[in-house]
């Protein structure tokens, strides 16, 4: 830990902002690229069924990303607290609790999709026949069977970020995101007939995730003596407070993943009224909107582990350095999204919708109206992991589900009366903006409250 110490430590903020979140969004930008690939190659079949069987099925599938969280940005706080305390044997039992409690819940949650199997895809939108069909062929493969592999792959990413090992932990995410580009075409259009693409595109995810998770297993292995890491079970896991310090973090980022999936899924069921079109339409803005968002979760993943160690250590204003850099480089790069996807709305849509048809139509219009919440979520964003990064569960919690859950979805019904189809959109970035002013304000409170240095440290 000596060169993580001085990274945490005394590295120039920026540098060490930088060293961190770097790695961090620049995985994240390769995740997304997967994500829209699938729609890519998926769309090059001309099929609104297709597209929007795969729209569907993302929230069932980001379930695995909100255990994830549950189980990695919790822990990942807890860890980097405890290294900033030189709590070792803390860090290692932690590392265990989050690795098996996240295989656990996992598990549990692929049984019961596979219980209410159709059900389940009903209840997201796939009532129309031919939309079921391919959607289940995709949640079989992706979800079901890919599951376990998906969850902890995530999940071992967060946790070696939370030692300083941004690079190592984003190289698993591009490993399995090029990985899962090369295998689409593959699998869609070669091994595969064009009418099973999305099973072809399941596949292709679920052997990509296997890959990135076999690469955090060597990476473990490997360094499992120089940091403080320890997979095997036992019943120090369950001491010294560490499921609780676990889920009081780790909660908020697991419930604004699960709202962010609900809320979704309630957009597409809503959206399923104006047709498939529309369905298909918001499907692909949503994952152009995606753009913006990559960047805020790279750079809050990034620094989330030097905002928990400075703040554990007593070195606030190193703490709030690094904050207000992130949060103005998020926020600036959110901006800079917005003006791109309001100028090129159309061109970006036509990238994944190859005919001028109406789903062409209502993408562009969709798209320019989601974008208009980046900025606002970016800075909500931040703050959200700011707070999880110091341990305080209630107002991450409570920004979280404001940005997913409490507002957006009762907007949504509301709007879509006053406006139909594009109300329902627009539920978005008006729960963005609310949101951000209520993060002003409980940032500066804390800040007023907890801003001072603990110890005399030079910075």
């Amino acid at each position: 830990m000596v060169n993580k110490t001085e990274l945490f430590e005394h590295k120039s903020v920026f540098r060490a902002v930088m060293e961190l979140a770097l790695p961090s969004v620049i995985a994240q930008i390769i995740l997304v690229i997967y994500n829209m690939a699938d729609t890519l190659f998926v769309g090059m079949t001309n099929s609104d069924e297709m597209i929007t069987a795969v729209t569907i099925c993302m929230p069932a599938f980001m379930f695995l990303s909100a255990v994830s969280n549950l189980f990695g940005v919790g822990a990942a706080s807890v860890i980097a607290r405890a290294l900033g305390k030189n709590e070792n044997e803390k860090a290692k039992d932690t590392f265990s609790f989050a690795i098996w409690g996240c295989l656990i819940v996992t598990i549990v949650y692929c049984f019961v999709v596979w219980i209410f199997f159709d059900s389940f895809i009903d209840a997201l939108g796939g009532t129309n026949p031919a939309i079921h069909s391919a959607a289940a062929e995709y949640m079989k493969c992706a979800v079901i069977a890919g599951g376990p592999a998906t969850a902890i792959n995530t999940l071992i990413a967060h946790l070696i970020r939370a030692y300083g090992c941004s690079v190592q932990a984003s190289t698993g995410v591009v490993l399995g995101g090029i990985l899962n580009i090369v295998l689409d075409p593959l699998f869609m259009f070669i091994i595969f007939p064009a009418r099973r693409a999305t099973f072809g595109a399941a596949l292709a995810t679920a052997i990509s995730n296997l890959c990135a998770l076999l690469f955090y297993i060597a990476v473990i292995v490997k360094n499992r003596k120089k940091l403080a890491i320890h997979v095997l079970p036992s019943e120090k896991m369950f001491r010294n407070g560490i499921p609780g310090d676990v889920f009081k973090v780790g909660m908020a980022a697991f419930l604004m993943t699960l709202f962010e999936n609900i809320s979704y899924a309630v957009l597409d069921k809503l959206m399923a009224t104006a047709g498939t079109a529309a369905q298909a339409g918001i499907g692909v803005a949503k994952k152009v909107n995606m753009l913006a968002h990559c960047f805020v979760r790279g750079m809050s993943q990034g620094v989330l582990p030097l905002i928990a160690y400075n703040y554990a250590s007593g070195n606030r204003i190193r703490m709030k350095k690094v904050i207000y850099c992130s949060s103005a480089v998020s926020v600036g790069i959110a901006l800079a999204c917005t003006a791109g996807c309001l100028i090129f709305s159309n061109k970006l849509i036509s990238v994944f919708i190859h005919t001028d048809g109406d789903s062409l139509c209502y993408g562009s219009d969709f798209l320019r109206i989601l974008c208009l919440g980046a900025p606002f979520s970016a800075f909500s964003y931040t703050v959200i992991s700011f707070f999880q990064a110091t341990g305080r569960g209630g107002k991450s919690m409570l920004l979280a589900l404001m940005r997913k859950g409490i507002l957006d979805i009762p907007l949504m019904f509301i709007l879509q009366v006053l406006i139909p189809t594009y109300g329902i959109v627009a539920a978005t970035p008006i729960t963005d903006f609310v949101c951000s002013i209520t993060a002003v304000i409980l940032f500066s409170i804390f800040i007023h409250r907890h801003g001072k240095n603990k110890r005399l440290i030079n910075v």
